[in-house]
């Protein structure tokens, strides 16, 4: 008979694999599991508050002692723009203020917020372009919209000079691997 006081040993967690190609953010912030959008309330709360940057800039979500790498279809965040104008990642966690600003040759709009780089929700690309200004303070005609995705400049998003950026280009700029390899 053991004593009640004896040591209970300490448990380790299992040797699994690491998991890639299954899990997936994508344009709009939803997890996808092999393509299928997650649902289930609970599962996307558990992914949310488990979901990092690894040292080679990899996305990551921990599973327990399981690594669950990422493929992001285009930014580590993706982000709302309230009505408020507050801006929300997909995480649910307020984003804070953007510390710059910038549209690519398709006409996304990213912002740099404290967590990192972030793709703002198409369906908030309206009320962000309504607030994109010119030089004398003018709303930003379609014109000069385009020009910027070409890679002008000249406008501004609330004080933020509007910067070109190539999409190519947003990996090696901010950090992250949009498809991590085994």
């Amino acid at each position: 008979m053991t004593s009640p006081d004896a040591a209970i040993p300490a448990v380790k967690w299992p040797n699994v694999p690491a998991c890639y190609g299954w899990l997936s953010l994508d344009r709009r912030g939803n997890w996808r599991l092999k393509g299928e959008v997650v649902r289930h309330a609970g599962l996307i709360a558990f992914i949310n508050r488990n979901y990092v940057a690894d040292e080679s800039g990899n996305r990551v979500f921990h599973n327990g002692p399981q690594k669950v790498y990422v493929d992001l279809d285009y930014a580590p965040l993706v982000l709302r723009l309230g009505i408020d104008g507050e801006l929300t990642a997909h995480t649910g966690m307020p984003a804070g203020e953007a510390s710059a600003a910038f549209i690519d040759e398709e006409g996304n709009a990213l912002l740099l917020v404290a967590a990192g780089i972030g793709l703002l929700d198409d369906r908030d690309l309206p009320a962000f372009l309504a607030t994109c200004r010119d030089a004398n303070g003018i709303t930003a005609s379609d014109a000069a919209l385009i020009e910027s995705m070409q890679g002008g400049s000249g406008l501004w998003w609330r004080g933020l000079p509007l910067q070109p950026i190539r999409r190519d280009d947003l990996p090696r700029r901010f950090g992250f691997r949009p498809d991590p390899a085994a």
